[in-house]
């Protein structure tokens, strides 16, 4: 089935107060204790949003959003509050949010990416090329490009400031900005999630490579997963049947975006990585949508 909602490079409600655009999601404050989450069809890479969106993507990331919120809810409580996007904006606004929003609470966010990787892949090649470690995990000698690690890691980031690259950190770095607590919590939760949503996706011939995670804190200090979770924005996917070690496997993520933006010259130069990003030709846009839906169409199959 593919998706046929149009497309959203930015939402204009006017009946809630803006509170941030991020770089796919707006989000707007639903009183003091709510917030309205609508994902847009933004598409980011190397922390630079595209001028182009990509149609249906915010449908699909919010659809595969609530699919893994469902799953997982067992492991740790979510953001999500139950209640109808509809319900909070005017008749005007409603197609503004069906399909791709989430009415979720108002956490206190935590300033840390719970980052898992479960294969050896971009930033984290990179580094084990440079030191046989990610993030100070020091990993065994002779690993390849898109090699299975024994077990899974833990290899968390900084969140940065908008516009700015996330920074990876050491697991005493977050005992630093967090506590010893708190950090072995938002570890140990963050494994077992990724560990649970692998095995469901190797069911569907899909191998989640790696994926980061956001929590917040509510009133009572309960940790509480947010944000969005285990979609192809957020997490590399792969398909089982093409993957092969040593080389970077073809994803259902904006990995095809990176990589032709690795590849296109700017004045005669690579790209910078800073805005304004290259136009993404017509037939990038339509091969990326169709890697995102072809990852639902897998998943819920």
């Amino acid at each position: 089935m593919t998706n046929t909602a149009p497309s959203l490079h930015t939402s204009s409600l006017k009946s809630l107060p803006l509170l941030a655009r991020g770089k796919v999601r707006d989000n707007y404050a639903v009183g003091s204790d709510r917030i309205l989450m609508v994902a847009s069809d933004r598409l980011s890479a190397f922390d630079v949003i595209m001028g182009e969106p990509i149609p249906g993507k915010g449908v699909l990331l919010t659809q595969m959003a609530l699919f893994w919120f469902d799953k997982l809810g067992h492991l740790c409580p979510n953001h999500l509050t139950g209640d109808a996007p509809e319900s909070v904006v005017t008749p005007d606004e409603v197609a503004q949010v069906t399909g791709r929003s989430m009415l979720v609470k108002r956490l206190k966010p935590i300033p840390v990416e719970g980052v898992v990787r479960g294969y050896l892949a971009g930033s984290g090649w990179k580094e084990y090329q440079e030191n046989q470690a990610v993030c100070g995990v020091a990993l065994p000698p002779g690993l390849k490009n898109a090699s299975k690690l024994p077990a899974p890691i833990f290899t968390p980031a900084a969140k940065a400031e908008a516009g700015e690259h996330d920074e990876n950190i050491t697991f005493e770095k977050v005992v630093e900005i967090v506590g010893p607590d708190l950090a072995a919590r938002i570890r140990d939760i963050s494994i077992a999630i990724y560990l649970a949503a692998a095995d469901i996706a190797r069911a569907k011939g899909i191998i989640i490579a790696d994926t980061k995670f956001e929590f917040g804190l509510d009133d009572q200090g309960t940790l509480v997963l947010m944000d969005e979770v285990l979609t192809p924005d957020s997490s590399r996917y792969w398909p089982m049947e093409s993957y092969q070690e040593g080389i970077n496997p073809p994803s259902y993520d904006k990995q095809f975006v990176r990589d032709w933006l690795e590849q296109t010259l700017v004045d005669g130069k690579p790209w910078s990585k800073t805005p304004p990003a290259p136009r993404l030709p017509h037939d990038v846009v339509e091969k990326t949508a169709a890697k995102y839906q072809e990852a639902w169409d897998r998943l819920r199959a």
